[in-house]
């Protein structure tokens, strides 16, 4: 492996015959050496460095330290700090702080370490260049508590040292300590580094504490590209894609011109929040100032129209010169999949110049959310036989496959796959398996794998194992999983959905109301998604005036939620409540009701005998909502009729239907015309049913 920094220091510090200073010498070794780092050959210019056996110019020994970091060579960097420790025997301090930043950024921290321990004597840049190295290698905590020591030690920090630490702070989310190097840096004079307030507001934001960034920001006077970058991708990361989107835009008030990133930033909030026209409103400003070119800009815009549905401008944008590589290439392949256009995607996939397992990915999804599992089946078989990459996400995707086709035989062997590929301890797979053996109806690998999963689970994977004891009828299990769950997790609105739904189905209306008041003892909010679960759980469990007071305690009610009353009454034969209901509805809320809500009042009008209101709902579909009738809108009407007798309207409905009518339709009319007297139309309908070979 060659020798290391400590060995190397230790031989030098041991050696007493060195003690004489060696005059340097070579003027023209030194110049072959630069004529072959101007060439590029950093490893002959270090070979030849390591064959000569006299000292060079400390410069030259710096310039072959910073080559070496930046090309991450690790051997010609020993090489070098080989050469310098040996002829020369008290190298200079900056020296060897530039040989512990060539280790650093090569990843050897033990190899900087051990130097950084073995020097004879340090200054700040020793430990800023370990403090760097730690930072820069993802090692945060070992940086934070290099940085203690260095207080400790009496050493000043400069401010490339705090700016390097803070760095430390964001990634380990190290608050309080980011708050005491906040304290220090105003302590020491360095308000005013626009640097180190950037890194403050860095911090601050990583830590969703979003109003200190904000803050931060505004105290900083000399705001430049960074800072603004900076506080946009804050407020994008915490999900408030609306401030992104305003500071982007309050950088040109300023005169600042944004970075490429900051495009990015802000194109990725406008996808977020779906919004459309401001996204247009920034491409116009990227093709303003001669941005369209750029490659992070282009593939953010593709995934911007993408994501607020506008295929056709995305693909303007793809078919731009330079618009065309990898990222937009699956972008564009992504946007075709999820919005149900499959075979364009796989037109635009089998044309991609390259491919990488995300664009596999992608197009697998498309499958998936598209729901053609014998396609995505077959696909899989394709990536396996054509790519050997495959990602936490590949897996999920085939298990997805695996749900769709419920075939829990292939999802077993998928399991055997992820642990010989050491993906095992993978929540995000754990959880698809969780789903898959729920799904496919196997609870009792389900519940094992759940066990097995004990040291690394999450809600989600309690939601999952509780949901398929719920979608199997089995609400006992489901609530004694929930008692169990509390233990270990809290509980979130999808728990409590899912529970309602199992209370819901098995008529459990105790334990409907045991989670419901477990919800309100522990304020938790009951949104409308929890809502709409309660008064779905109220009304099958034939307690329709509890649902009606939590429908009426909802702020804001969509349709669905107005669907779920609606037919929930209806069900429960309040014919009179459901037409009240959607007066209020259309009147004074002013929702436009959809087929679901047609569908329950015209129930609602069988069940109170009400035949011309529910001809004129029926009339107001096409003429007043724009809604064309389905099939069971036809089966309302004709039930209307045929139950109360009104068979001449039920002659004529019949005659005027745009398709003729289905058995049921024609069995039930039958039904009307024994009981209500109509000999001919009667013998229509058994003509019909005869011909069908029925009767």
């Amino acid at each position: 492996m060659g020798v290391t920094a400590a060995s190397i220091l230790n031989r030098l510090l041991s050696r007493k015959n060195l003690s004489a200073k060696i005059e340097p010498t070579g003027d023209e070794a030194t110049t072959t050496i630069l004529n072959h780092l101007k060439e590029g050959r950093l490893r002959k210019a270090v070979s030849f460095l390591f064959d000569s056996p006299f000292p060079f110019p400390h410069p030259l020994y710096a310039r072959l330290f910073q080559i070496c970091s930046s090309t991450r060579a690790l051997v010609e960097a020993r090489k070098v700090e080989s050469h310098l420790v040996t002829f020369c025997p008290t190298p200079p301090i900056f020296l060897l702080n530039r040989a512990i930043e060539a280790y650093g950024k090569c990843g050897c921290l033990e190899d900087a370490r051990e130097l950084f321990e073995e020097m004879p004597q340090r200054d700040g840049g020793s430990w800023n260049a370990m403090i760097t190295a730690y930072t820069q290698n993802g090692y945060a905590l070992e940086a934070l508590y290099l940085f203690s020591d260095m207080n400790k030690s009496g050493v000043r920090a400069t401010e490339i040292t705090l700016a390097s630490i803070l760095g430390s702070c964001g990634v380990a989310l190290a608050l309080h300590f980011s708050r005491q190097i906040h304290g220090h840096i105003v302590k020491s004079g360095f308000l005013g580094n626009v640097i180190l307030e950037s890194s403050l507001v860095d911090v601050y934001g990583k830590c969703r504490l979003m109003n200190d960034a904000r803050s931060m920001f505004d105290e900083i006077q000399n705001r430049n590209d960074v800072s603004w970058n900076v506080i946009v991708r804050r407020y994008l990361e915490v999900g408030n894609g609306k401030e992104a989107v305003s500071m982007f835009y309050q950088m040109f008030r300023e005169a600042v011109m944004p970075l490429s990133f900051t495009f990015s930033n802000a194109l990725i909030a406008c996808s977020s929040m779906a919004a459309l026209v401001q996204g247009m409103q920034i491409h116009g400003v990227v093709v303003k100032v001669g941005f369209e070119e750029d490659d992070v800009i282009s593939s953010s815009l593709i995934d911007m129209y993408v994501k607020c549905g506008t295929l056709e401008n995305a693909h303007q944008v793809f078919n731009q010169p330079n618009s065309s590589n990898l990222i937009s290439w699956t972008s564009m392949l992504y946007g075709y999949a999820m919005s149900g256009e499959v075979p364009k995607a796989r037109e635009l996939f089998n044309e991609m110049p390259e491919r990488n397992v995300i664009s596999w990915n992608a197009m697998l999804a498309g499958y998936v959310h598209s729901a053609q599992w014998e396609e995505a089946l077959d696909f899989v078989h394709l990536m396996r036989s054509s790519i050997k990459e495959i990602d936490h996400v590949t897996l999920r995707l085939i298990l997805n496959v695996c749900t769709g086709l419920l075939d829990v035989a292939r999802g077993k062997q998928v399991h055997g796959f992820v642990y010989r590929i050491g993906f095992y301890a993978n929540l995000y797979i754990g959880n698809a398996l969780l789903d898959m053996y729920g799904k496919c109806g196997s609870l009792k690998s389900a519940r094992l794998w759940f066990y097995q999963m004990s040291q690394w689970r999450d809600d989600v994977s309690w939601n999952a194992l509780l949901t398929s004891y719920a979608r199997h009828g089995m609400s006992e299990q489901a609530m004694t999983i929930f008692a169990e769950m509390q233990w270990e997790t809290a509980p979130s609105k999808f728990t409590f959905a899912t529970l309602l739904g199992a209370c819901a189905n098995t008529f459990a209306i105790e334990q409907g109301k045991q989670i419901h008041g477990f919800m309100v003892r522990n304020n938790y909010e009951i949104d409308i998604v929890v809502s709409g679960a309660l008064v779905d759980m109220y009304c099958k469990c034939r307690k329709v005036e509890y649902a009606l007071k939590v429908f009426e305690n909802v702020a804001s009610r969509d349709v669905i939620l107005w669907n779920s009353i609606i037919l929930g009454c209806c069900h429960n034969r309040r014919g009179m409540i459901v037409i009240e209901l959607f007066r209020l509805m259309v009147m004074e809320e002013g929702l436009k009701p959809d087929h679901v809500t047609f569908q329950g009042i015209l129930l609602a009008c069988v069940y109170e005998n009400l035949v011309e209101l529910g001809r004129q709902y029926f009339d107001s579909m096409s003429d007043k909502f724009c809604i064309i009738p389905r099939l069971e809108h036809y089966e309302c009407m004709i039930e209307l009729y045929g139950r109360h007798g009104t068979m001449d309207e039920l002659e004529n409905f019949i005659n005027n239907m745009p398709f003729d009518p289905t058995v049921p339709m024609l069995e039930r009319i039958l039904e009307a015309c024994r009981k209500h007297g109509n000999s001919k139309l009667g013998e229509w309908v058994a003509v019909r049913l005869n011909e069908r070979n029925l009767l």
